[in-house]
């Protein structure tokens, strides 16, 4: 009883859906072989296999079974969901030049850059072509503009990632493209493919929309006080890439002209120097931005719980509740 009170949400979540997930994961396995390419499975395998939580797909699963699905399309929704996650991690990593993902060197690294975009557009074709096989145009609408939203907010972080005119409304949007859109995607087609009433179909969309957004924060606010044991990454990573996330644009946003200058220096022209990091981080403290920060993580977290209200009453949404606390629940 002990072990499954302690059981983290998404753990719970994996063991209801289980036998689910592993037809998912047969799926995945069966649709990411190639007849003619063998480094396609190969590069995908690395990824897909590396021991992720599979968050998205389960999100997908979760939505449908909860709004009474019973039939197999939500399946499919959940290996294209994962598809298009894996395709955009392959795809970031040559953008970002990342040398080490989930622990493991990442497939750029292994192989190459051009074998990492290519198999991630293989992965793009292969998720359209399980969407199709649901013959949902809707759900067909919902994916591709998620699709299109995340190639979007890849390309607005780049723009935007150095430049101290980012601010909330602009990171918010980055946000939505990078994490957000994928998580209310996955969660609004499996109310879809259930055949769900337009409030619930909406209301799935606004959870994962806000548990997305707190998933992200969190993440974001992490890299300036979290454990590194835990979170994987070395705290200040995001100052030393020069990345303008939530805790640096509120003290951006407060800055006098001189503060204004190191950050100019440090983030917009990358002259980092020793010492350079306590300074930001005694700038944060100043203006009070890592717990403004914490209690908008925290806001997105409790919009995601409220979004679940008009759900029908069901372990899956208790699951969900909790999924969106735990969340922030690192941020304590």
């Amino acid at each position: 009883m002990d072990q499954v009170m302690t059981r983290k949400p998404h753990e719970m979540l994996a063991a209801t859906l289980s036998q689910e997930l592993e037809a998912v994961n047969a799926l995945i396995r069966t649709r990411m072989a190639s007849e003619h390419a063998p480094r396609i499975p190969e590069v995908t395998a690395h990824l897909v296999e590396a021991g992720g939580k599979r968050l998205r797909p389960m999100l997908t699963l979760a939505a449908a079974r909860l709004c009474g699905y019973e039939g197999d399309h939500h399946l499919k929704l959940a290996a294209t969901v994962e598809f298009i996650h894996t395709a955009t991690l392959l795809h970031d990593d040559v953008v970002d030049e990342s040398a080490q993902r989930r622990g493991r060197p990442t497939a750029n690294l292994l192989w190459d850059n051009k074998s990492s975009v290519l198999v991630g557009d293989y992965l793009f074709a292969r998720s359209f072509q399980l969407m199709v096989e649901t013959e949902s145009l809707r759900v067909l609408d919902i994916l591709a503009n998620a699709s299109a939203t995340i190639a979007e907010g890849e390309v607005l972080q780049m723009t935007a990632a150095s430049n101290l005119k980012t601010d909330e409304g602009i990171y918010l949007q980055v946000v939505r493209g990078k994490t957000a859109a994928l998580f209310s995607a996955a969660t609004e087609v499996g109310g879809v493919i259930a055949g769900a009433p337009e409030t619930q179909v909406k209301a799935l969309f606004e959870y994962g929309d806000a548990l997305g957004i707190a998933f992200q924060i969190a993440d974001d606010l992490l890299d300036y006080q979290g454990d590194s044991k835990a979170t994987g990454k070395n705290v200040g990573d995001d100052f030393r890439e020069r990345k303008l996330t939530l805790p640096v644009i509120k003290a951006v946003a407060q800055a006098t002209d001189e503060e204004r200058a190191f950050w100019t220096r440090t983030i917009e022209k990358g002259k980092q120097q020793d010492g350079d990091l306590e300074q930001a981080l005694a700038l944060m403290a100043k203006y009070g931005t890592l717990e403004a920060t914490r209690q908008d993580a925290l806001g997105w977290a409790a919009k995601a719980r409220a979004a679940l209200e008009v759900l029908p009453d069901h372990e899956i949404r208790t699951m969900l509740s909790d999924l969106a606390d735990y969340v922030v629940a690192r941020l304590n």
